[in-house]
């Protein structure tokens, strides 16, 4: 990939370069950097070129190889609680949605007292728009992404959809801002985000900062590529396995094309760009964490240790690093608006500014955090974790797939079914593991440990003296879609 560097002529002269090299330094201190924050769905740690070689992802390699590799990013193990995180920069344990995900029947939304990512940012003179999926509660048309700080919106509200007809539970659920649209219907999901994508670059005002939030679809079930892709990956045997590998490369191909775009408007030099995972791979679907254990519903490290990496504008110093620091979800929206010239005066939020560890390649300014709490049982979920330093305790139930998966074995194992079937197997009896020495969590050292075990647990009973009850509530039959023309439809709480 072309890094959008460009070579001066050797005829100009020194003075017109020193002159062409402090406009260039005044435009750049005079106005934010454009922000592209990208979300990739359900991506393991396996899943990706520059941790599997047989992921073909040129695009995304070569921006977190020029940029800084986050080798220590952490996530909540499911869709909604993460995106709660990177939207307000609080704990999902402290508003109530650390409970599984919302479900499209459930009169439930990110809290609306909450200030979101895009509303800091438009405080800062940034056009903010949205492209791909919300998953944070749609049930009032003010839970909504353009009623929440973005100034468009296209893309779907729920958890997964069907690539191509847009449906979810087999009804419509595809919106351009607050109308239902149906013209793109038949088109790869993937490919009318960068349509959507396209227009934007192409219709900004460059004398206005961008922030252009993508978190895409891609590559959550249901496992759908276009067979171009698909025929990418022959030496792969797993149908699934193949169909997901090139979910990624049309994800990476997605990714390529916005630089593209960037760099047609003369935008790539002044843009900064995010990227995460929202949780680990969900192993039943063919996303791979190996050699980390567990995947996606799991407190393990498989279903929180995201691929993530920093690039571009801003991060000269740091280039081709690799940054160690921990960091959780919670800590995006700070770095983020940190990054856009901004500070967060809400000092209550859970998550730290790691803008200046990252650009200047520093220690991190987190020493710990917590993986979930969630008192609320469910027989697929983690419930309660904390990361102090080196150490990570688990209490309760981790999580349904609690073992190493291997591309070729993504399958549930023996184990993992008996605890399908009596969840109860697993005790509370906690967990201990040095994640420094033993990142793939073989080896517990609860019993050899007790009284750091005590001291992580009476730590993780102080986080819980903010803790809410999940918001978790029954099916309300008014999210009916019948009721709206066969769609899903806000409007109803």
């Amino acid at each position: 990939m072309w890094n959008g560097s460009s070579r001066m002529s050797s005829k100009i002269g020194p003075q017109l370069v020193f002159l062409v090299f402090v406009a260039m330094a005044t435009r750049t201190a005079g106005k934010p950097p454009n922000i592209v924050f990208i979300v990739a769905d359900d991506l393991g740690w396996n899943d990706i070129g520059f941790h599997n070689p047989d992921i073909i992802s040129p695009n995304v390699d070569t921006l977190a190889s020029e940029g800084v590799i986050l080798n220590h990013a952490y996530v909540q193990p499911l869709c909604s609680p993460s995106r709660a995180a990177f939207m307000s920069g609080y704990y999902p344990y402290r508003v109530g949605l650390q409970h599984l995900v919302i479900l499209p029947q459930q009169a439930v939304c990110l809290p609306r007292n909450l200030t979101l990512l895009p509303q800091h940012l438009k405080t800062l003179g940034y056009a903010t728009h949205m492209v791909g999926k919300w998953h944070l509660g749609f049930c009032s048309w003010n839970c909504t992404p353009t009623s929440r700080g973005f100034d468009s919106f296209l893309g779907y509200y729920n958890a997964q959809e069907d690539y191509y007809v847009r449906t979810f539970e087999g009804f419509y659920d595809f919106r351009d801002n607050e109308t239902l649209s149906v013209k793109q219907n038949g088109t790869y999901s993937t490919f009318v985000f960068q349509q959507r994508v396209s227009q934007i670059i192409q219709s900004h005002d460059t004398n206005t900062p961008l922030f252009l939030y993508l978190p895409l679809q891609s590559v959550h079930e249901p496992l759908e590529v276009p067979k171009p892709y698909y025929d990418m990956y022959p030496h792969i045997k797993d149908k699934d396995r193949r169909t997901f590998s090139g979910m990624v490369t049309a994800m990476d191909d997605v990714i390529g094309n916005l630089t593209s775009f960037l760099k047609q408007r003369g935008m790539y030099n002044d843009t900064l760009f995010f990227f995460t995972a929202d949780n680990g791979g969900w192993t039943q679907f063919a996303g791979n964490n190996y050699p980390l254990r567990g995947g996606k519903f799991t407190l393990w490290e498989g279903g929180t240790r995201a691929v993530a990496f920093a690039h571009g504008v801003g991060l000269d110093k740091v280039k081709g690093t690799t940054h160690d620091g921990m960091m959780h979800a919670v800590d995006w929206l700070p770095t983020i608006v940190a990054a856009a010239g901004g500070e967060i005066k809400d000092k209550d939020i859970d998550g730290m500014s790691m803008w200046d560890a990252i650009r200047t390649g520093s220690a991190s300014p987190r020493s710990e955090f917590i993986y979930n709490l969630d008192d609320k049982f469910f027989p697929a979920e983690g419930h309660a974790g904390i990361r102090q330093g080196d150490y990570k305790l688990l209490v309760g139930f981790p999580g349904l797939y609690s073992g190493w998966y291997p591309p070729a074995n993504m399958t549930l194992g023996w184990s993992d079914i008996e605890i399908l079937v009596n969840p109860k197997s697993w005790d509370d009896k906690p967990r201990l593991y040095n994640l420094k020495d033993d990142p793939t969590e073989h080896n517990d050292l609860a019993d050899k440990m007790p009284d750091l075990v005590n001291k992580l647990k009476d730590r993780m009973a102080e986080y819980k003296n903010k803790y809410v009850q999940p918001n978790f509530p029954a099916y309300d039959p008014n999210s009916n879609p019948e009721k709206y023309g066969g769609a899903w439809t806000p409007g109803w709480c």
